[in-house]
């Protein structure tokens, strides 16, 4: 019984000490600092603990009572055992009162006491950043090092030298970090993309380009080689990137090409379809068995599509052949099919065709999710001629067998897009709900911005008349008829003037006409769009596409820089704000931090 009465004794204690310990940092916290003083003088007194002790000196710094602050801490300088550390904060206690000698002087017995206690190195470095005294955290760390070579502190002193400015050590402090612990290379890699910018000659790429080159010269590593890579991608200079992925592919001698076959698809994806040929051309050379060559092929066909003229899609589609003919049509060669008759349905029109050849690949023994991706293709193609509830009944088939995945999201939300082509609204509206809510964030938004689209244009109009002629103008964009989509969004213009369909009209006009690369006409659109809707939701999209075609198009970064500095004074919400403001710093020529 006694013991029991013991323990509830004590628990009661700890729970008491517990709530003034919250108690005191709430009372911190809202500044009342009379209050904190009391309670914290209270817990330090019965336990003498050191967290105690310092809220204890920095609640009297708050009160300006550094007299009381120098005793507490001079006080426990005197005890038998020190931490260095004090000296830093008895230094700080007078630079609190302008003491700047008497603060140098203790901040230099801190720094010297690690010639005697090197293991408190990391305590005085650590209070050091703390009161954001930089340049006395960084001598300690490297004083510590020079000391004790086994020491690391290479990560802290990455980050200081970075917040010091001081790019060229902090590229080589990660650098010595990385090679000592591969598992920091990402976090490198995060902090040199704050200093690393598209542009070659900014500094940040420069110094990181020399430290790289220097270490391979020094102590060659196909780190080094992965990083300098990277470096190149940020730059987007495929080719330089391709070099390097060459040295680390030859060195390594496993036939991985992954990290060349990477360069590739990001360089397609960026449209330097040059570079991006070379780059699969080398891929398909080397390639150590007949998937990876027929995944170099499958790309090769992509930047083929993308660089030919209509006059030499007959060339291609007897290319497509001649590869299912040396590889086969079954399951091996899936993704090769798929792209070749989404080529045929979508390029040469050759529709049924393509939806015979992807019946019988759907015959062969394709996983649950090869399988999905054919329906999909199928349910597009079905769409694009205009054979809607077929269509609707693959992508319900989708949605069924791939359950809660990206697959299953995306066959939802053509669903409501094959809807809203029918001028079934109402059910279109019933499945971008669901979307809204649970979807991936880019299905997510694309289902927002059709909702959008069909709530803005069936209150004012209950028969939706304006919205049927625009989605069939949509529809016709999707079958690639740009100049006829172009006529039926004319005709809204004309027929509609006042209703909210015009900024949506004007919008994808702009769309239309940079797709024909009548450049001149899509700036007219957007130049509209904003001068007759600028505070509409479609307002930032017409700011961005507009400030990208003067960047990229017509050859106008002034003009450019004028839009992407609007978005950033105007739009805060937008989600092209990022990108915005990084184009705008670029094209002013500043550092990007």
């Amino acid at each position: 019984m006694r013991s029991i009465l013991l323990l509830f004794f004590i628990f009661s204690i700890s729970l008491v000490q517990a709530q003034n310990d919250l108690l005191a940092k709430n009372y911190f916290n809202q500044g009342e600092y009379e209050k904190a003083l009391s309670l914290y003088t209270k817990l330090y007194k019965k336990t003498k603990r050191y967290d105690y002790f310092n809220a204890l000196v920095a609640t009297n710094q708050q009160l300006e009572n550094y007299s009381e602050a120098e005793r507490l801490l001079k006080e426990k300088l005197n005890s038998p055992r020190i931490n260095p550390k004090l000296y830093v904060e008895l230094g700080y206690n007078y630079a609190l009162q302008e003491k700047d000698s008497l603060a140098t002087l203790n901040y230099q017995k801190a720094i010297e006491s690690i010639g005697n206690q090197i293991n408190y190195a990391r305590s005085i470095g650590e209070t050091f950043e703390k009161f954001s005294l930089l340049n006395q955290a960084v001598i300690t760390y490297e004083n510590a090092m020079k000391l004790n070579p086994e020491m690391d502190y290479n990560y802290q002193l990455a980050r200081l030298y970075g917040e010091q400015g001081n790019l060229e050590r902090m590229f080589k402090s990660y650098l010595n970090l990385i090679k000592k612990n591969r598992a920091y290379k990402g976090i490198a890699q995060r902090n040199f993309s704050l200093y690393v910018t598209e542009d070659p000659s900014n500094e940040g790429n420069i110094l990181l380009r020399k430290a790289l080159l220097q270490k391979l010269q020094k102590q060659p590593d196909v780190m080094y080689n992965e990083l300098l890579s990277w470096l190149f991608i940020q730059q987007k200079d495929y080719k330089k990137a391709f070099t390097q992925e060459k040295a680390i592919y030859k060195r390594m001698g496993d036939d991985n090409l992954t990290g060349i076959a990477d360069i590739a698809y990001i360089a397609i994806e960026d449209k330097d379809y040059e570079n991006a040929k070379i780059i699969v051309d080398y891929i398909i050379e080397n390639a150590p068995n007949n998937e990876t060559k027929i995944e170099g092929y499958q790309q090769l066909m992509k930047i083929k599509i993308k660089t030919s003229t209509k006059k030499e899609y007959p060339k291609i589609e007897k290319k497509y052949e001649a590869l299912l003919d040396e590889f086969g049509r079954g399951k091996k060669t899936y993704k090769l099919q798929i792209s070749y008759n989404y080529f045929l349905a979508f390029e040469l029109n050759k529709k049924e065709k393509a939806i015979s050849n992807l019946k019988t690949l759907s015959k062969q023994k394709l996983s649950r999710f090869q399988n999905a991706t054919v329906k999909m293709v199928l349910a597009d193609i079905l769409v694009l001629d205009e054979k809607f509830n077929q269509a609707l009944i693959y992508y319900s088939q989708v949605q069924n067998e791939v359950k809660g995945t990206p697959i299953a999201q995306e066959a939802r939300f053509k669903v409501a897009k094959t809807s809203y082509f029918k001028g079934d609204f109402e059910w279109a509206q019933v499945q971008l709900n669901v979307l809204k809510k649970s979807a991936t964030q880019l299905i997510a938004n694309d289902a927002m911005q059709l909702s959008l689209l069909i709530k803005d244009n069936s209150l004012e109009d209950s028969t939706q008349t304006a919205l049927k002629q625009y989605a069939r103008a949509d529809l016709m964009a999707f079958q690639k008829r740009e100049t006829e989509a172009i006529k039926a969004l004319e005709g809204i213009l004309e027929n509609h003037k006042g209703e909210k369909i015009e900024d949506e009209a004007l919008l994808k006009m702009g769309e239309l006409y940079e797709i024909k690369r009548e450049y001149k006409k899509a700036e007219a659109s957007y130049l509209k769009l904003i001068q007759f809707y600028n505070e509409d939701i479609l307002a930032d999209d017409a700011h961005y596409r507009l400030a990208k075609l003067y960047e990229t198009k017509l050859g106008l970064p002034e003009k450019a820089k004028q839009y992407y500095e609007q978005i950033i004074f105007n739009f805060e919400d937008s989600i092209y704000f990022v990108e915005a403001r990084k184009k705008f710093r670029m094209l002013r020529g500043d550092e990007i931090e």
